[in-house]
């Protein structure tokens, strides 16, 4: 598992956040590990995994309390 530090852009969806592993975290987005980023504000999480069949990408919504 992956964490990215700093914060991305939400909007973005799996090319955009696979493209960001390539360049900046210089690892494989297909390789089967789990690469989650979060927003600026903290309440906001995106998950991406390759199970070997397709590409996933999971979104979470944190809350306080």
């Amino acid at each position: 598992m992956w964490l990215a530090t700093g914060y991305t852009d939400m909007r973005c969806g799996f090319p955009s956040l696979a493209l960001r592993v390539q360049e900046v975290l210089k690892h494989n987005p297909l390789s089967g590990n789990l690469f989650c980023f979060r927003r600026k504000s903290g309440n906001l999480l995106k998950c991406i995994w390759h199970d070997g069949q397709g590409a996933c990408l999971f979104t979470k919504r944190l809350e306080r309390g």
